[in-house]
């Protein structure tokens, strides 16, 4: 007879989504974030950029991270600690745990714990989970790669191409692991990647999978959870950035005084400040220093155009303004 696990309701939960540049952080993030929006949860998010000059593979500096409060009801801020932390290499289990509750459930890629990932990230030992003092029963250690891989193997994908489709496996394992509708997810792949409809079936088949790894083995968790939204508005609902809504309030504030709106201004007096900082301290220097590839020159060079470009023009135009 198949075990039951208990279902729990909660009034508000963290997840944190993290891994490396490029491991789809953001994504995967952004995907369970409208899911559950669509069912009436309140939310807030905090993406967490690296910077643009990416960081070698698997180090500290190069995590990326996605954080997301969800709510019963209304939810204004992003959240502190998190209840969930998804950690998919050694760097991100160990520049993100400090953001997790004590008994936060912690899902990681084990495939991505090889002792030279853990000597990229400053690991002193190879036992990760008793160096940090994690208690072994709060994480799901799954081997995301290697499921990945065995999934899309007779879909005819290359290996680099398979391994972006990893964030969609510790998607479907949070999907499962807070009750989410997979048809949701299902929908938004779909129209995502609709010119590219083998991307999207390869990613719809590995969030099922990650969602049935999590169903089967229970993934290592006394139960699952599920946020019933309290009261559901009929209405016109819409996915906003913290740059539009600022830019909303500032329109509203301007049409209810009466007032004409120059955000043209605004935007110069950004730039100026940017160019002018960089003009004026040593980071500029430390970031030359710090070029080694060649798509780093590239973005070096282009940054010292625009610098170059816009900021003699800058008095003129704000004295215009």
């Amino acid at each position: 007879m198949e075990e039951q696990i208990e279902v729990k309701e909660l009034e508000h939960v963290v997840v944190l989504f993290s891994g490396d540049s490029g491991d789809g952080m953001q994504l995967a993030g952004n995907i369970f974030s409208n899911v559950s929006a669509t069912v009436g949860n309140g939310i807030s998010t905090f993406p967490d950029y690296p910077a643009d000059i990416r960081a070698p593979q698997g180090s500290l500096n190069g995590v990326s991270g996605y954080r997301v409060q969800i709510g019963a009801g209304k939810v204004y801020t992003p959240g502190d600690k998190c209840d969930v932390l998804v950690a998919m290499n050694a760097a991100a289990l160990k520049t993100q745990y400090k953001n997790c509750k004590p008994q936060g459930t912690i899902i990681i890629d084990t495939d991505s714990f090889s002792p030279r990932d853990l000597r990229k990230a400053e690991f002193s030992t190879d036992d990760y989970l008793k160096e940090m003092g994690i208690d072994p029963d709060r994480v799901v250690a799954c081997p995301i790669t290697k499921m990945v891989k065995d999934c899309l193997a007779d879909t005819g994908m290359d290996n680099k191409a398979m391994l972006k489709c990893r964030n969609m496996f510790a998607l479907g394992l949070v999907c499962w692991l807070f009750n989410r509708d997979l048809e949701l997810v299902n929908n938004f792949l779909t129209e995502k990647f609709k010119k590219k409809p083998a991307v999207a079936e390869s990613n719809i088949k590995v969030v099922a999978a990650g969602y049935n790894y999590g169903h089967n083995v229970h993934a290592s968790v006394p139960n699952t959870y599920r946020i019933e939204t309290k009261e559901k508005v009929a209405g016109r609902y819409m996915d906003i950035t913290g740059n539009k809504a600022t830019a909303y309030g500032l329109m509203a504030a301007a049409e209810k005084a009466g007032l004409t709106l120059f955000l043209v201004l605004t935007l110069l007096l950004l730039l100026q400040t940017f160019f002018t900082n960089w003009q004026n301290t040593s980071q500029w220097a430390l970031l030359q220093c710090s070029v080694k590839t060649k798509s780093q020159v590239q973005h070096l060079q282009l940054v010292q155009h625009s610098q170059a470009h816009w900021l003699p023009h800058l008095h003129q135009v704000l004295v215009f303004a």
